[in-house]
């Protein structure tokens, strides 16, 4: 049955101020002291770790003693740790079907880049699904599946249409591509970046967003860089092509993930070869959180003795 994640849930919730609301629901310890009583919420933290040399390179040797893990600067002992860079990985396609694709065949060209990544690159225990979004509704096209085929029978008869709830978009898929089977989950972001329909901003939607631990990895594709092209499509009359950038780099950035940015058939299959391997080589690491209900962000940062190593995780949650 085919499902949609609406925008209204964040309008009517997230947004409105379950932003500030815990991860999720947790069992609580009472600590009482004094008369006082103050509940505390007992968390599995899971974080996706990538580390890469000077250089560039995945380094993939790194063992339990090399990593340390910090929360708002307080060191937390590992309760979990595994790396295997053959683990199938469960993906989340978010891709922007809205009618701001149409120009310069952005659609076209994406749908003939995935292709092959569906069927050459993905190896096949790997499970991937498919959500589409446009006019502010995200709509479930392939649930998370082994099978290639049934994602490209959807994704090859996807036309676009209306306009673009990008925010709203990355605000409600990333608790879905939670939901994949396996352990090293990712979500990615297909779109031009143009926004023009929703209800959230950028920072309520990553407010919600990092609470999952699931990187987001953008493709931005053909970011209108004429002045007068984007004035057509966008809302916020403050936008600029640089500005759009700089949203979705902070939208992977925060989560853990990556962005690029491509103008060329040919820059699109080298962003998802890149995605694909460095999903294969992340670490998994995990610990114990103890937070107080009243509590907010929590900073998160995972450090290495590596000398001129690159960390990057999810920055908070």
């Amino acid at each position: 049955m085919e499902m949609k994640l609406r925008a209204a849930l964040i309008a009517l919730g997230l947004c409105a101020g379950l932003i500030g609301a815990g991860p999720g629901p947790y069992p609580r310890q009472d600590a009482k002291k004094e008369g006082l009583s103050v509940d505390i919420s007992v968390i599995a933290i899971s974080i996706a770790v990538t580390v890469q040399d000077g250089g560039g390179h995945y380094i993939n040797d790194l063992t339990e003693k090399d990593f340390a893990v910090f929360e708002n600067n307080r060191k937390r002992p590992l309760t979990y740790f595994r790396y295997d860079s053959e683990a199938p990985i469960s993906l989340t396609i978010l891709l922007d079907v809205s009618g701001s694709m149409t120009v310069q065949d952005k659609l076209t060209e994406i749908k003939a880049c995935l292709r092959p990544f569906l069927f050459s690159i993905l190896k096949p225990r790997d499970e991937v699904s498919l959500l589409i979004f446009a006019d502010g509704a995200v709509e479930v096209a392939a649930r998370h599946t082994t099978s290639k085929e049934e994602v490209w029978a959807v994704l090859e008869k996807t036309e676009p249409y209306g306009k673009t709830a990008l925010n709203d978009a990355v605000g409600v898929s990333p608790e879905f591509a939670n939901k994949g089977r396996y352990e090293k989950r990712a979500l990615l972001l297909v779109t031009d970046g143009v926004e023009n329909d929703s209800q959230c901003s950028p920072d309520q939607a990553l407010a919600v967003a990092r609470k999952v631990d699931v990187p987001i990895y953008t493709i931005g594709i053909k970011i209108p860089l004429d002045e007068d092209a984007l004035r057509k499509l966008k809302k916020n009359p403050a936008a600029t092509p640089s500005g759009i950038a700089a949203t979705l780099e902070r939208f992977s950035r925060a989560t853990g993930g990556k962005a690029f940015f491509t103008r060329t058939p040919e820059e699109v299959t080298a962003a998802l070869r890149d995605i694909k391997d460095e999903l294969s080589r992340q670490y998994i690491l995990g610990y114990t959180s103890y937070k107080k209900l009243t509590d907010e962000y929590r900073q998160i940062r995972v450090t290495t003795p590596k000398k001129n190593t690159k960390v990057r995780t999810r920055e908070g949650y």
